[in-house]
């Protein structure tokens, strides 16, 4: 009887943890935040970056690790347009080498440029 009680314990205390680290968490929330808010403050005008760092750099529909889009990623080297940037390290991204792709890509990442043109 001892043991079952152990056991039954630790089901719950594994389960609180899980609850309190997400685990069972509703669907992330990609919706992107409007370019130009105070969310996503607006670069005007956009600046260059060039891809940093080793490894493939995934897009995300929005500044959120949990809304990768699947097979889309930059490498090192790569330059794209950068529109906004978030306070919590997130960069609104334009690639056009080849296919052309937008979304949000890990600021940390970018090392930026140059302005793209006239101040808007």
């Amino acid at each position: 009887m001892r043991s079952s009680k152990v056991l039954l314990s630790g089901f719950y205390g594994l389960l609180a943890l899980l609850c309190t680290h997400g685990a069972f968490a509703g669907p992330a929330n990609c919706q992107s935040p409007e370019i130009g808010s105070a969310a996503a403050p607006r670069f005007s005008p956009p600046l260059s970056a060039v891809v940093v760092a080793t490894g493939r750099l995934p897009f995300y529909s929005a500044p959120n690790p949990l809304c990768p889009i699947a097979g889309t990623f930059i490498i090192p080297k790569d330059e794209v347009v950068v529109y906004a940037r978030t306070n919590d390290g997130w960069s609104s991204v334009m690639y056009m080498g080849g296919n052309y792709e937008q979304g949000w890509v890990r600021s940390a990442r970018l090392k930026l440029g140059g302005t793209m043109g006239p101040s808007q």
